[in-house]
């Protein structure tokens, strides 16, 4: 086995894409994505998992039904299961992911910002 730490600044170089999370570990089903988003995303909900937000650069505002939170870099948010939700960045953020494999970015929403699943980089 092979024992290496992943460099978060090293993987965002990797790629230039927005709201297109790539994989960058796993552990046990769960998985690490990065990813760089800016403007306005689809309301949409995960109904079967949590969902975490990790910003690493920037500010990101996510809405929610009956409020808002903001997250600068360092700040962590948990969206829990079946909360419909919008993430909105002003400017480009460079956020971490962890949810389980092969969930959608956009939910049951679909729409031309779907990524493709389980891209590793």
């Amino acid at each position: 086995m092979e024992y290496s730490a992943i460099n978060l600044q090293q993987k965002f170089a990797l790629f230039d894409a927005l709201w297109q999370p790539k994989v960058i570990a796993e552990m046990n089903d769960y998985q690490f994505k990065l990813a760089k988003i800016e403007g306005d995303f689809v309301w949409h909900e995960h109904p079967d998992t949590d969902e975490t937000f990790f910003v690493v650069e920037g500010n990101l505002r996510i809405d929610f039904e009956d409020g808002t939170v903001h997250l600068g870099a360092g700040d962590l948010f948990v969206v829990p299961k079946g909360v419909r939700h919008k993430p909105y960045a002003e400017s480009e953020v460079k956020m971490m992911l962890v949810e389980p494999r092969g969930v959608v970015n956009t939910g049951e929403e679909g729409g031309d910002l779907t990524a493709d699943a389980d891209v590793w980089i």
